[in-house]
């Protein structure tokens, strides 16, 4: 099996870490149980120096570090451009089969305008042009896009996304083999949609930490190769499942405004006709109500032969949340993270198979039973909304208190 994050960012790109480096980027994808992440930002000139002075490739398009750890050439690039009377803002990642193909796209895309200022570079043209430009280098390119119900960036997104690939691809959707589901969005929530494609979760390790990667993932169960990996996200054949972050953890999984202290479900919001009422704004519409705009089939609609998956919430988030610390890296956070790892050897081993009984051999019981419940997808979550996380709730007043809460907000 290979567990891969393939949507990372270097420090380099918009609110990363200046720490961010292949070498720490390695570090805690070793911790996290990651066998395989992305480069990230491939196209950016000084990303692209160290990686080519850092990293060695193989026959099979994989590069690698000194100590044996492997990367696949990725990056993620943003498209705003005006398609069918609407502005249109959509993330797509890119994957390139080897240096060579890397360095053709590097030199496509600096034709359309800079690649040094910022790590997830935008551009003017559609993505339909992009499949056409991508085409034109090598077959062997894999484009997917990247959180598809984000509001602002997704391809369906209600801001400035699409009701469907085909409008949002037109001829060239024959070429999109995937969508990345996002963490506000789950494949139960997007199999709704009736769209013919596949579909893959990766963390968008776009933070402040390099360590926040691998909260989501999708695992292979194929031979470490560019072809095999790409041939698996085109198929489905060899993908055995995506790990999941929770989707009502997500940002945008809610309606809402943030600076409004107000988080709505879309019943609430079509109450309110989708006005604040606090400001007399138009809510930030989130992936949860723009599921139900788009989707063709009723909830709990089973899709034939589905691609396996799990929910979880990163182990950071559970010891936080266990022992009500709002900063998740704080210092007991780490002490507590790291014996775990110490004894049990990275985060997914822990989150998905190590037995209650040796859990609380090192923890205690209280957080051992929040790993299972998150494992047996058992907690309850706040629903995130307009670019603020979901938080998990394990006091049963407050669970009550937030349950009444949700019932009378729509009757402002």
């Amino acid at each position: 099996m290979i567990i891969a994050d393939l949507q990372i960012h270097s420090r380099y790109a918009r609110a990363c870490s200046n720490n961010t480096t292949l070498d720490l980027l390695e570090k805690y994808a070793r911790i996290k149980g990651l066998d395989l992440i992305g480069t990230g930002d491939f196209q950016h000139p000084l990303w692209n120096k160290e990686i080519k002075e850092k990293l060695k490739e193989d026959d099979n398009g994989i590069i690698w570090s000194k100590t044996k750890f492997p990367f696949i050439w990725q990056t993620e690039i943003s498209l705003m451009y005006k398609q069918d009377g609407k502005g249109r803002r959509i993330h797509h990642l890119i994957f390139s089969p080897n240096k060579d193909v890397a360095d053709q796209i590097i030199d496509f895309l600096g034709s359309k305008g800079r690649l040094d200022y910022d790590g997830r570079p935008i551009f003017g043209f559609s993505s339909i042009e992009l499949v056409d430009f991508m085409r034109n280098i090598s077959n062997d390119i894999e484009i997917i896009p990247a959180h598809v119900m984000t509001p602002y960036f997704g391809l369906y997104g209600s801001k400035t996304g699409f009701d469907s690939l085909k409008d949002c691809f037109k001829d060239n959707t024959k070429h999109i083999h995937a969508i990345e589901s996002g963490m506000s969005a789950d494949p139960p929530m997007l199999w709704r949609l009736k769209e013919d494609i596949n579909i893959v979760s990766f963390s968008d390790a776009h933070s402040y930490w390099p360590w926040r990667l691998g909260r989501e993932a999708t695992v292979f169960d194929c031979e470490l190769k560019y072809k095999d990996i790409i041939n698996s996200i085109r198929t489905k054949n060899k993908i055995s499942y995506t790990i999941e972050t929770v989707p009502d953890y997500g940002k945008y999984h809610y309606d809402g405004h943030r600076n409004c202290n107000l988080r709505l479900s879309p019943e609430e919001t079509r109450k309110l006709e989708g006005i604040c009422p606090k400001c007399n704004q138009p809510l930030t519409i989130g992936v949860q109500y723009r599921i139900e705009e788009l989707a063709k089939e009723p909830e709990g609609y089973n899709k034939k032969d589905p691609t396996d998956y799990k929910r979880l919430i990163p182990l950071h988030e559970l010891i936080s949340s266990t022992y009500n610390i709002k900063q998740i890296s704080s210092k007991k956070v780490w002490e507590i993270y790291n014996k775990l790892i110490a004894e049990f050897g990275n985060e997914f081993k822990i989150l998905l198979e190590v037995p209650y009984e040796d859990l609380i051999k090192i923890i205690q019981e209280k957080l051992a039973k929040v790993i299972i419940m998150s494992r047996e997808d058992k907690l309850k979550i706040l629903p995130g909304y307009d670019g603020t996380y979901g938080e998990i709730i394990l006091d049963k007043e407050k669970i009550i208190e937030e349950g009444k809460k949700q019932k009378t907000l729509g009757e402002f």
